[in-house]
């Protein structure tokens, strides 16, 4: 009797695992095709969103923004006219490595990079003295859209941190628009454009220009050390990369090349003025060459505490004079040739009075060499008057 009851038990649970396993087949071939279906969903949607701009009954859809100030809309027209001609300088060398088998192998390699901006239709370049300084380099010119150019060094500014590249080959190219520092304002909004830390190319800062008539000691990283005077001070960030970028006004014209910033304090960097520059396109354009007029003398500009400890009459002039080992007169200058003497104190340039912020090589550098000019010296408690012929600056 057990047996009989036995094998229908066995038929029934035979019938329910063959069923299962049959909807479980069912179900898995359900479950695939329904996962097809929405991967081919799916897939469709994505490939419309990623498709720019799309075309939808001949209407292009795209999100524009829309500036929220007049101010804003200026900052972004400024960069959009300006950001194509402003580039990067990149500078390569063929660098010796030692293989682990003791082999020497070379690679051309990157070794530092920097910033400049176009100005002229022919390709020449502004930039910072310091950004080409390495005399070995190959010279590598990258635009905004990623083309490179290869560009030789033209001239290298001997007092400013300024130097002019020139893009080889006969290319059209568009270039700033170069202003004047002689409206500017402090408060006055600016934007620098660069090529951020040597990796971010075209970063764009703004700020406003908070200084001017400037004088700082810069140091590179080569250790050169160099006075900037009549330079513009501005919070727009200005980082490692950014040297040689431009600084542009609301306008859309360059007033600065951004050479430096303050190690000591945040959101201080400065700009050499751009009226300065000027001078060195026009040299080279015209004589291929940047010309600076050379008197030779070592001076002191005299304030009142300069006047004051050293009890000398007047409190404005260049004294001349040497505190180390150099001499005071230069040896065979224009300076000794004119019969200028140490101890002298030169009060004007041709009418022209030198002061602390109008001192005497911000004079003479209005001139160009081999021109003359009247000197009004103080001398031993006398006015007397020398006429002097400048010479050409040799580094």
């Amino acid at each position: 009797m057990n047996n009989i009851y036995k094998l229908p038990e066995l038929n029934i649970k035979k019938s329910n695992g063959l069923f299962l396993i049959l909807i479980f087949i069912l179900g898995f071939i359900g479950g695939l095709s329904a996962s097809y279906l929405f991967y081919l969903k799916i897939k469709q949607e994505f490939t419309i969103v990623s498709e720019a701009p799309v075309v939808y009954s001949e209407k292009v859809i795209e999100t524009e923004y829309i500036p929220q100030t007049t101010e804003e809309e200026k900052i972004i027209a400024v960069v959009k006219e300006n950001s194509p001609s402003v580039v990067s300088i990149v500078l390569y060398k063929d660098i010796t490595f030692l293989l682990p088998t003791s082999e020497e192998k070379q690679q051309r390699s990157q070794v530092s990079a920097g910033t400049g901006f176009i100005v002229s239709e022919d390709g020449m370049i502004l930039t910072n003295k310091h950004v080409i300084s390495d005399e070995e380099a190959e010279y590598v010119v990258i635009m905004n859209n990623g083309d490179e150019y290869n560009a030789k060094v033209l001239a290298k500014d001997p007092v400013q941190d300024l130097a002019i590249l020139k893009i080889e080959g006969e290319e059209k190219f568009s270039a700033l628009k170069l202003g004047t520092v002689d409206e500017i304002q402090i408060g006055q909004i600016v934007i620098a454009i660069g090529n951020a830390l040597g990796r971010y190319q075209n970063t764009v800062s703004v700020g406003v220009v908070s200084g001017l008539g400037r004088t700082v000691i810069a140091s590179g990283a080569d250790l050169t050390v160099e006075k900037l005077e009549d330079i513009i001070q501005t919070d727009a960030a200005i980082n490692k990369g950014n040297s040689g970028g431009p600084l542009i006004n609301l306008n859309g014209e360059v007033v600065g090349i951004n050479t430096a910033v303050s190690v000591e304090g945040q959101g201080i960097g400065f700009a050499i003025s751009i009226d300065k520059a000027l001078r060195d396109i026009e040299q080279v354009k015209t004589i291929g060459k940047i010309s600076y007029p050379y008197i030779g003398v070592r001076y002191f500009s005299l304030n009142k505490e300069i006047s004051k400890e050293n009890d000398i009459s007047v409190d404005y002039g260049a004294w001349i004079y040497s505190s180390g080992t150099d001499p005071a007169i230069v040896p065979d200058s224009p300076a000794e040739k004119s019969g200028i003497k140490e101890g002298d104190i030169i009060l004007e340039v041709n009418g022209e009075e030198i002061t602390e912020e109008n001192s005497l090589a911000k004079i003479i550098f209005k001139y160009n060499p081999f021109q003359s000019v009247n000197l009004k010296i103080l001398r031993d408690k006398e006015i007397i008057y020398l006429n002097l012929i400048l010479d050409e600056w040799k580094e």
